[in-house]
């Protein structure tokens, strides 16, 4: 399972902070700041997998007989391109070569929405990045790998949305495959 995406710039300042587990808002902060300090002071030559701080060692419960010690967030998978980190924090039962791919593919399909994406493409059109990361993974598990399928839903669903109400309206988006849930401004 995929317990959160995140995405910082090279100053450490967060882009998408996308949690799948219910943790307290100052664990999260602490964890951002843990895990960006972590990835950031690694070489370029390092592997793109290191454990999770312990930070979260006290924030989650015992295992139980019922409930197994590997749904617990244990593994850091990153990537970095360009001015921007790439992050998933995921439990022990997901490949971390399978993570690498599914950061590319969110990667290319940021790309091929905005055409060569940059940073400020994902400060002025977070809605585009929340919908892509929504195509990708619901509820911390992943149901789509297919760049063009990740692609083609999130287009879909903005020429949806597009045609829905009079410009400057706010609506509801709605659904699944494409459409995500949220408020969101529509403008001509």
């Amino acid at each position: 399972m995929i317990n959160a995406v995140l995405v910082f710039n090279n100053s450490g300042q967060p882009r998408l902070t996308k949690f799948y587990t219910q943790l307290d808002t100052s664990v999260q902060q602490r964890l951002i700041s843990e895990i960006f300090t972590l990835v950031s002071h690694r070489p370029a030559s390092a592997c793109s997998f290191l454990p999770l701080p312990p930070i979260l060692a006290s924030t989650t419960p015992a295992p139980t007989p019922n409930q197994p010690h590997n749904d617990t967030p244990s593994l850091i998978t990153y990537r970095h391109y360009a001015t921007l980190y790439f992050i998933l924090i995921s439990t022990s039962t997901e490949s971390p070569l399978a993570l690498l791919d599914l950061i590319q593919v969110f990667v290319e399909s940021l790309d091929r929405l905005f055409e060569n994406v940059c940073e400020l493409d994902l400060i002025f059109n977070f809605e585009t990045l929340h919908a892509a990361l929504g195509e990708m993974i619901v509820g911390g598990v992943v149901v789509e790998t297919s760049l063009e399928k990740v692609v083609s839903g999130v287009r879909g669903g903005r020429e949806g949305r597009e045609e829905e109400g009079d410009a400057g309206d706010w609506s509801w988006g709605g659904g699944v495959g494409g459409d995500w849930k949220g408020l969101e401004m529509k403008d001509e």
